[in-house]
């Protein structure tokens, strides 16, 4: 079955073309996984300036496509790259995707953000026209490929080529819904029957995530505990209702992670390579890391805590800075990589200069440096207020570097708690969403690291974790046939 399975990824980013967030890694590597099981799939995303200015470059497939809007007929293009083996294809007009950056500037999201993301979504149509692709299945994901279940149903459903064909919508963050005034809804193209309490209407706002959960065949998340988790009114952001009553169709898909890219044994970007079986190499990255924030040397011995994230409240970044003073009265260094909120920009650079040699801060984006993070440091700091899946959780693991974490959504799924006396476990995790909970578990991780026995077991048990992406893909394959039957 997989053999003959089409599907069709519509997604507002992805690797290595275009990327703000989680999304980008899954879109650049699930359909790749999904392939080596045979499966025949295509990604749509849209032509940003991102896209065409990269080191890929791409041709026009498809010229002048009519796409149906609610604002009138408005033509694009299709593109494709020209190198490499990359299953993308772009919808092209620069009116609404040559802009600098995706979703909006610092200033706040774009003014158009609902035209230009229903226009994307209308555009599924002509492309599997142009390219006569027939999808079996159409996994969109987040609020930016929302309205594709609702085209499908409310205006697609007598186009031959998108007869039968299935609706998946993957929620990657449940904060982020694209809630637009009521007075854009004749831009959608829809009737306005469907601005109601069982359709897009949400608090006297369009609510785009809504429509894809309301008409979507089956919705899934990027971890099981997260699946739950947003039934309740916690994390539902409102949404609670609505996927309560979609239970049935709701499922919690892990994401996987590329060793290819993050894997200490052939990683090009740090100082030493190493393994479960020989992890002397460890050592050096410590140390390299070390010497790449001016970290005291007094201090080779005491454990190195890294941060990679995004400086917001979701990750938990007022926690961090409730427990620093306390961290930074003891021997123990801690490094920070991110960018994010203005506040905590200011924050970080003040606290940098009051402790150095201890506490080493980059703001920024650096790729480089997040390996050799992930490679030097003894443990991961990971206090997210909610977590749909967590990337960087697992590639600690992978590289024996770990994870002191709160206990919810994908964190709770991939970390399990240390036991002292049997040396069980892969991390350290902490229920209540508070500095003292947060800093109880980063002290019994401290206390746990001074027994050096215990400290290499739990690395090796870290290290021993897989979480490839063949086994996510395996999971979606058959949520797919499912879904077919």
């Amino acid at each position: 079955m997989a053999q003959d399975l089409r599907v069709l990824f519509v997604a507002s980013e992805g690797v290595p073309f275009a990327k703000t967030g989680g999304l980008a890694d899954v879109v650049g590597a699930l359909p790749l996984a999904l392939k080596e099981l045979g499966v025949d799939v295509r990604i749509l995303m849209p032509y940003y300036g991102a896209v065409k200015q990269g080191n890929i470059p791409t041709a026009p497939v498809a010229e002048n496509l009519d796409v149906h809007t609610g604002l009138g007929t408005i033509s694009c293009d299709i593109m494709a790259p020209t190198q490499g083996d990359h299953p993308f294809y772009f919808v092209a007009r620069d009116e609404f995707f040559e802009r600098s950056q995706l979703y909006g500037t610092p200033q706040g999201d774009y003014f158009d953000n609902l035209e230009r993301f229903a226009f994307f979504s209308a555009a599924v149509l002509p492309f599997c026209q142009a390219l006569d692709f027939q999808p079996h299945l159409i996994h969109c994901h987040d609020w930016q490929a929302s309205l594709v279940p609702v085209y499908l149903r409310c205006r697609w459903w007598g186009e031959p080529l998108l007869a039968g064909a299935r609706t998946l919508l993957t929620i990657h963050n449940l904060a982020y819904q694209g809630l637009f005034p009521k007075e854009k809804f004749p831009l959608l193209g829809l009737d306005w029957s469907l601005f109601s309490i069982n359709g897009l209407e949400f608090y006297d706002k369009i609510n785009l995530l809504k429509g894809g959960i309301v008409f979507a065949d089956a919705i899934t998340t990027v971890s099981h505990r997260y699946s739950i988790e947003i039934q309740t009114p916690e994390f539902g952001y409102g949404l609670e209702g609505v996927l309560k009553s979609r239970a049935g169709s709701l499922f919690g898909i892990l994401n996987g992670v590329d060793y290819k890219d993050w894997n200490p044994e052939t990683d090009p970007l740090i100082h030493a390579n190493y393994s479960l079986a020989d992890p002397k190499g460890k050592a050096k990255d410590k140390a390299g890391l070390m010497e790449a924030f001016g970290l005291s040397k007094n201090l080779a011995q005491a454990p190195l805590l890294g941060i990679i994230s995004r400086l917001a409240d979701q990750k938990g970044f007022d926690l961090v800075e409730a427990v620093l003073p306390q961290l930074m009265a003891r021997d123990v260094m801690v490094v920070i990589l991110g960018t994010g909120e203005e506040k905590y920009h200011r924050w970080l650079a003040g606290e940098a200069k009051k402790y150095p040699g201890k506490l080493g801060v980059k703001i920024a984006f650096d790729n480089a440096l997040a390996h050799l993070i992930e490679a030097g440091s003894d443990m991961f700091l990971m206090p997210s207020r909610f977590e749909p899946c967590g990337l960087n959780q697992m590639y600690s693991l992978k590289y024996g570097t770990i994870p002191v974490v709160r206990a919810t959504g994908g964190l709770a799924d991939t970390v399990t708690q240390v036991g002292h006396v049997t040396g069980a476990g892969t991390g350290f995790l902490f229920e209540d969403y508070s500095p003292e909970a947060f800093l109880k578990c980063i002290y019994t991780a401290l206390a746990a690291f001074e027994d050096k026995r215990l400290w290499r077991r739990i690395m090796q048990n870290a290290m021993s974790q897989d979480f490839s992406w063949n086994k996510s893909a395996r999971a979606y394959l058959d949520l797919y046939q499912r879904l077919m039957e």
